[in-house]
């Protein structure tokens, strides 16, 4: 989520906010069109890598929502640490975290539904947002009142926790440790007590109950901003080496634990937070390393524009129709690339449209703050 600007911005998070909202925007689609044309293997494997697996398993996609959920804990030391440093009590500071929390769930309703008025049976309370405000909340209030042992502490528990709850219990019915959509406890909770719709009729991937490790996706960035924050210019590199080592150290318990706790997005499993931790922090070594260390930041421009508005070019996608003013302004481009590739242009100018109503924004310095 955008976080209030801190002092000393870090380039590099804009940068790689943009990089992944990029994809959220239609990026993939390019990988699509090009597989549907060529039916070339090459093709046919990056649109693999980005469409979510039925249920097990786990695709470059996937990573999309838990890297933006973990860039919402980097940015939590800048932002909320700011504001302790300037005497500004934690009490204050909660109910500016709930109230945070609870816009961005509001917004997560308004996007699955719209703005009219439904029965409560056919309104969808799960969402991308409400996913990522409940994180942000639950693991803001930890940073609040716990320092970093403690907050090591929360997200071995929550890990734990979670993996045991699903691996003691079922839905009625069911063995204990059931991991199947139907028999899994996740899934049998979130029927029983989410009002509304679920996303799959009998679960939803966003639902109340998996919540609970997307928590420790959120303290991971946490963990990573307290280093990027506390870091003195002769440290950086060191800095960078240390959270990209301890992402491989991530990645490879992921997979251990994956034999007997599997990689799953649908239940956010403890693994699932582990593989996407390790590769977020991966992602977010390497951009400070090339931006913030090496210096080398135009080529992250066009991020940085998309990372300052990401919300704002989130919830656009379903109230501004982008595709109508790039086949207003573009119809020229696809004549001249003409077919079968015309499909793949229009992808471009898709993006080129959104991006232009980003930069303008970005001129005009009109950022949507939660």
């Amino acid at each position: 989520m955008q976080q209030s600007l801190p002092s000393q911005r870090l380039y590099s998070l804009d940068a790689l906010r943009g990089f992944d909202m990029f994809w959220i925007m239609g990026a993939e689609e390019i990988f699509f069109r090009f597989a549907e044309i060529t039916e070339a293997p090459f093709w046919i494997m990056l649109k693999t890598q980005f469409t979510h697996p039925d249920w097990h398993g786990f695709a470059a996609y996937d990573l999309i929502f838990p890297l933006f959920l973990f860039m919402a804990g980097v940015a939590t030391p800048f932002s909320l640490g700011k504001q302790i440093s300037k005497g500004v009590s934690k009490n204050d500071l909660l109910l500016k975290v709930i109230k945070r929390g609870l816009i961005l769930m509001l917004l997560g309703i308004v996007y699955n539904n719209g703005l009219e008025f439904k029965p409560i049976s056919e309104i969808r309370f799960g969402s991308v947002l409400a996913r990522i405000g409940l994180a942000y909340m639950f693991a803001n209030i930890i940073f609040l009142y716990t320092k970093q042992h403690g907050q090591i502490i929360w997200f071995s528990v929550l890990l734990l926790g979670y993996w045991l709850l699903i691996l003691l219990s079922a839905a009625p019915g069911f063995s204990a440790g059931d991991l199947t959509m139907e028999g899994n406890i996740i899934s049998y909770l979130d029927r029983t007590i989410m009002p509304g719709r679920l996303y799959l009729g009998i679960h939803d991937p966003e639902g109340l109950f998996s919540t609970i490790p997307a928590i420790g996706t959120a303290l991971l960035g946490i963990y990573t901003g307290n280093l990027l924050k506390t870091t003195s210019p002769e440290a950086m590199e060191k800095t960078a080496l240390r959270i990209a080592t301890t992402g491989v150290v991530l990645i490879i318990a992921a997979q251990l634990w994956n034999l007997v706790f599997p990689i799953n997005k649908n239940l956010w499993t403890s693994s699932f937070t582990l593989q996407c931790g390790g590769l977020s922090m991966l992602l977010m070594a390497l951009f400070y390393y090339i931006i913030d260390i090496k210096g080398y930041k135009n080529w992250a421009f066009f991020f940085k524009v998309i990372g300052m508005n990401s919300i704002l070019i989130y919830m656009a996608g379903d109230f501004i129709k982008f595709s109508y003013t790039a086949d207003a302004l573009f119809p020229w481009v696809y004549q001249i690339v003409g077919e079968p590739y015309s499909a793949v242009a229009k992808v471009v100018c898709f993006l080129a449209v959104e991006w232009g109503f980003l930069y303008f924004l970005y001129k005009k310095k009109i950022f949507l703050r939660v």
